[in-house]
C-alpha cells in the first residue's frame, strides 16, 4: 500500500491540493475551481482530479473557510444567547472601541446574536466563584420551552463569573440538554473560562453560531472520505498552527475560523528554516487576498486576541496574520476623488476577473498582468485559457480613458498601487514593531504570490525573495506540517512574590489531565503526547499580560520572571525590576505529534538553466523587453540566470525583474536576489542545507 499524506486547502477563488508520497518521496500538486455555495464539493473535485486512492492515504489534513465565511456572511442556524440578569447587552456595549477613530458616523457591525434572541435568568456568582444566587430552574426551564417552541439550533450560555465557578452553567446546560435535546449548546466557562466577560460571552456566541454549520460540514465530509476508502482520522488546521480530529471540531468549531491562514504561514517558517533565514516575511497572495506572516528569530507571531469582524474578538490563541484586500482578484477602480484604488473588492471566483470570460468586466490584478504579458493565456495547467482582449476592454475603459493613459501605463499603475499596498502591510507588521525589512527574507507564494513578490521586495528593500517548488499550493503544504493541537487556559490571579509554587503546580497539572483526556479523545499515543506550560505575567499596575513559557520544578516561576523582564523589554523597550510581578493567568499547549513529510536536499551544483521554452515581450520599467519563460519542472537544482524572466508552472507564475539574479536552490525553491543585494546575502542565508532536514 502507498503511504500518501494528502492536504486540501479551500481559497476564495482555487481548491489547492497538495500530495506527498512518503515512499518515493515524490510531491504532486493540483488545483480545482473553489465552490462557494458548497466548499465540500470542491474538496472532492480535488480528489478526484488528482487520481488520488483513498484507501492509500496515511493522513488527511483540511484548512477550510467554512468557518470565516460563515462570520463574514452571518448566515447562521437560528441562534439564541442565555446569560445572567442585568447583561443582556454586554455583546452590544463592547469595550466602546472602535475601528475609525474619526469616523463619527461609523458604527459596529451588530452582535452576531440579536437581542431579541438574547435571553435573561436569575442566578448569580461572585468573582470569587461563591454562588449568591442559584440557577433559578423553573424559570429556566419555561425559557428552555421558549427556545424549543422557537425552534432554535443553538445557544450560547455565558453567565457573568462562570470562569470562576462553573455550577450555574453547567446547570444551565442541563437543563437545555433536557428539553432541546438535539440542539447544541456552547457553555462560557468551558470555550474560554477568562475574566474579561465581552471576550467570553462572544467567543462562546461564535462557537455557538458556528456549531451545527461546522459539524454538518465536517460530518458529512469524513463520511465521503471513510466511504471512499480512507481509514484515519480527518484533521482539521485550527487557527493556533495545529489541528483537530472531526470529534473535537464538534465541541470547539470556533478555532475553524482563520484555519486556512494559518496554513500559508506555517509553511512560510517551514521554508524559512529550510533555507536557513531566522527572519522572514510570508506572502501569501491568493485571488481574493493576501495573508502576510512574521517570522522573527525563528517563530511566528502569535495573538490572543483577534478577529473576524472589527468588535467581535476571538480569544484563543491564533497565529498572527495580516490579511488585506489584494488578491489576483482585486478590483481596480477610480475613487470619487479620481486617483486609482486596487481592492479591497474583489472579482472572486464568480464571475471572475474579466479575463476568464465569465461575466466580469472590471479590471483586476490578473487582467494588468495578463496584458503585460506577465502571466501567460493558460492557467492551471490548460485548465482555463484566459482571454487577453477582454482584460484590454476593461483596463482601457476603468483606467486608461478616464486617467488619459495609454494602455500600458494603466495597467502597469494598476499593479504599482496593488504592490504598494501589500508593501504598507509588511511595513505594518514590521517597522511597526522595530524590525527592520531589510533583514528579512521575502516568501511569496499563493496563486498570485510569485508574480508580484519581486516587485513588493522592491519597494521594500528586502533583498532576497523565495518562491516554493509549488507557490500555489503552499498553504496546503502547512497542513501537513502541524501536530494536533489544544490550547488550554485559567485563570490564576496572585504575585509572583507571594505564590504558592505547590498550589500553582496543582492547577497545571488540572490542565495537564484535561489536555491528556482530549489527546486521548483524538485517538493520539501517549508516547506522542507533549504538554507545554505557560503563563501571563504583568508589572502591578498594568492592565496587559505577557505570556512566557514556565517549566515545572521548584524554579520554574523565578526563571519564567527573568523571562518575562526580557520578554517586556524585546516587546516594549523597557523593563522594571524592581516592580512586582503578577500572575494574571496560566496556558497549556497540549500536542499530539503527527506524522509530518520527510524532504531530502538536491545537489545544487551552478549551472545554466538551458533554452527556455519561448521568448516574448514583457513590460517592465515602462517599457517592453524580450523575456525568456521557461518550465519550473524543467529547472534543476543550482540552475542560474538573470532577469529579466518569466517562469511557468500549474499552479503559479513568478516574475525575475530586470537587474534581479535567479537561483534553484536544493530544495527547489527560486531564490531571487534583487540588484544591489550582492552574493554574499544570498550566501549569509544558507546555513548546514548539507544534511537532511525533518520538518
Amino acid at each position: 500500500m502507498t503511504d500518501l499524506r494528502v492536504a486540501v486547502d479551500v481559497g476564495g477563488t482555487f481548491t489547492d491540493v497538495c500530495i506527498f508520497d512518503e515512499e518515493a518521496q515524490i510531491m504532486r500538486v493540483t488545483k480545482v475551481p473553489s465552490t462557494p455555495d458548497n466548499p465540500m464539493e470542491a474538496v472532492l473535485n480535488g480528489v478526484t482530479r488528482a487520481k488520488i486512492d483513498l484507501a492509500d492515504v496515511r493522513l488527511f489534513s483540511h484548512g477550510t473557510t467554512v468557518a470565516t465565511n460563515a462570520l463574514i456572511t452571518r448566515r447562521f442556524p437560528k441562534a439564541a444567547m442565555v446569560t445572567t440578569k442585568g447583561f443582556r447587552d454586554v455583546l452590544e456595549i463592547r469595550d466602546g472601541t472602535k475601528d475609525n477613530l474619526w469616523d463619527a458616523y461609523e458604527d459596529v457591525t451588530g452582535p452576531y446574536i440579536r437581542r431579541r434572541d438574547r435571553f435573561e435568568v436569575t442566578e448569580r456568582i461572585d468573582y470569587t466563584g461563591r454562588v449568591i444566587d442559584p440557577l433559578d430552574e423553573d424559570e429556566a426551564r419555561r425559557l428552555a420551552a421558549l427556545l424549543r417552541k422557537r425552534g432554535v439550533d443553538t445557544v450560547a450560555v455565558c453567565f457573568i463569573n462562570s470562569y470562576a465557578n462553573a455550577e450555574n452553567e453547567e446547570r444551565m446546560r442541563e437543563i437545555l440538554a433536557e428539553e432541546l435535546p438535539n440542539a447544541s449548546v456552547s457553555t462560557s466557562a468551558e470555550i474560554l473560562p477568562e475574566i474579561f466577560e465581552h471576550n467570553r460571552f462572544n467567543t462562546t456566541v461564535s462557537n455557538a453560531v458556528l456549531g451545527p454549520l461546522v459539524s454538518g460540514y465536517v460530518e458529512q465530509l469524513d463520511e465521503k472520505l471513510t466511504s471512499g476508502g480512507y481509514s484515519g482520522e480527518l484533521l482539521l488546521l485550527h487557527s493556533g498552527g495545529g489541528s483537530m480530529t472531526a470529534k473535537m471540531v464538534k465541541k470547539f468549531p470556533v478555532r475553524l475560523a482563520a484555519s486556512g491562514i494559518a496554513a500559508g504561514a506555517i509553511a512560510a517558517k517551514h521554508i524559512a528554516e529550510q533555507c536557513g533565514f531566522e527572519n522572514a516575511v510570508g506572502l501569501d497572495m491568493g485571488g481574493t487576498s493576501t495573508d502576510i506572516s512574521l517570522i522573527s528569530e525563528g517563530e511566528l507571531r502569535e495573538t490572543n486576541e483577534w478577529e473576524v469582524e472589527y468588535g467581535h474578538p476571538i480569544v484563543f490563541p491564533s497565529i498572527e496574520v495580516l490579511t488585506i484586500g489584494a488578491g489576483g482578484g482585486s478590483l481596480a477602480h477610480i475613487d470619487i476623488a479620481g486617483s486609482l484604488r486596487n481592492g479591497p473588492q474583489s472579482a472572486g471566483a464568480a464571475p471572475g476577473p474579466a479575463c476568464y470570460g465569465k461575466g466580469g468586466e472590471e479590471p483586476t490584478n490578473t487582467d494588468a498582468n495578463l496584458w503585460l504579458n506577465r502571466l501567460g493565456t493558460d492557467l492551471a495547467d490548460g485548465e482555463m485559457t484566459l482571454d487577453r482582449d477582454r482584460s484590454e476592454v476593461a483596463i482601457r475603459r476603468v483606467v486608461a480613458e478616464p486617467l488619459d493613459l495609454d494602455l500600458d501605463t494603466a495597467a502597469d499603475s494598476i499593479l504599482k498601487v496593488a504592490n504598494a499596498n501589500m508593501a504598507d502591510a509588511v511595513r505594518l507588521v514590521s517597522i511597526r514593531r522595530g524590525l527592520d525589512p531589510r533583514d528579512f527574507a521575502l516568501i511569496a507564494f499563493g496563486g498570485a504570490g510569485a508574480l508580484h513578490g519581486a516587485q513588493v521586495a522592491e519597494e521594500l528593500n528586502i533583498p532576497v525573495v523565495i518562491v516554493p517548488p509549488s507557490p500555489g499550493v503552499t498553504s496546503a503544504l502547512g497542513c501537513l506540517l502541524v501536530d494536533i493541537q489544544h490550547d488550554l487556559s485559567q485563570m490564576f490571579t496572585a504575585s509572583a512574590d507571594d505564590i504558592d509554587s505547590a498550589d500553582l503546580d496543582a492547577q497545571f497539572r488540572s490542565m495537564e489531565t484535561e489536555g491528556e483526556e482530549r489527546l486521548r479523545h483524538e485517538g493520539v499515543d501517549p508516547e506522542d503526547a507533549v504538554l507545554e506550560r505557560g503563563i501571563s505575567m504583568r508589572y502591578q499596575g498594568q492592565w496587559r499580560s505577557l505570556q512566557v513559557p514556565i517549566e515545572s520544578g521548584a524554579d520554574g516561576l523565578a526563571t519564567a520572571v527573568r523571562t518575562f523582564h526580557e520578554e517586556h523589554e524585546k516587546q516594549y523597550a523597557f523593563r522594571q525590576d524592581s516592580t512586582p510581578v503578577e500572575i494574571y493567568q496560566i496556558h497549556l499547549k497540549a500536542r499530539g505529534k503527527t506524522p509530518k513529510p520527510t524532504f531530502r536536499p538536491e545537489d545544487a551544483t551552478r549551472h545554466s538553466p538551458g533554452d527556455p521554452l519561448e521568448t516574448r515581450d514583457v513590460y517592465f520599467d515602462g517599457s517592453w523587453m524580450p523575456t525568456p519563460v521557461h518550465q519550473r519542472e524543467q529547472l534543476s537544482a543550482g540552475a542560474v540566470f538573470d532577469g529579466p524572466a518569466i517562469i511557468n508552472q500549474l499552479d503559479s507564475t513568478t516574475v525575475v525583474p530586470p537587474g534581479a539574479t535567479a537561483e534553484i536552490d536544493e530544495w527547489l525553491n527560486i531564490r531571487i536576489t534583487l540588484g544591489g543585494a550582492g552574493d554574499d546575502t544570498a550566501e549569509a542565508s544558507k546555513d548546514s542545507n548539507e544534511s537532511e532536514a525533518v520538518q
